[in-house]
């Protein structure tokens, strides 16, 4: 006995010729795809500028550690040794021991200080305060220069 023999054939109604045609246009149209992945793949990503570092040390004076604060706002008093709190307008060039402080309460910003003292609102419960001298595009030092603490509202 022979094996059963199968055929291509266009569907009924339609000439071979249009339904060969819709398949090399399918094939075209993967092949250039694949084509256009590979060359983007083999693109190199542009490299990303080093950060600066600074040797500017930031310290949390008041709240101190574990201390329970009350009511909703809390004074905070930061020390910034060797280093100079400018603002954003004169963010270029970027100095090495030159920026601002971010504050973290609970790791979100809560403040942008030009300053090292500054007012915040606090919800009663545990908090994790951070602050972050940063150069002055708003980025990270590299090594990051954050210090925090832990504190409790009532």
């Amino acid at each position: 006995m022979m094996p059963p023999r199968f055929q291509c054939s266009a569907p009924k109604g339609r000439p071979a010729r249009r339904h060969a045609r819709r398949g090399a246009v399918f094939l075209s149209v993967a092949l250039l795809l694949v084509l256009a992945g590979a060359a983007c793949g083999g693109k190199q990503q542009p490299t990303t500028a080093a950060r600066p570092s600074t040797t500017a040390k930031i310290e949390i004076v008041s709240p101190t550690p574990g201390q329970t604060v009350n009511g909703s706002t809390l004074h905070v008093v930061l020390k910034l040794t060797g280093g100079t709190i400018i603002p954003t307008a004169t963010a270029t060039p970027i100095g090495t021991n030159e920026g601002h402080i971010h504050l973290y309460d609970n790791g979100s910003i809560v403040s942008m200080a030009y300053g090292t003292e500054q007012d915040i609102s606090l919800t009663p419960g545990p908090h994790l305060l951070e602050a972050e001298f940063v150069a002055s595009d708003h980025i990270s030092f590299s090594p990051k220069e954050l210090v925090s603490v832990h504190i409790t509202a009532q």
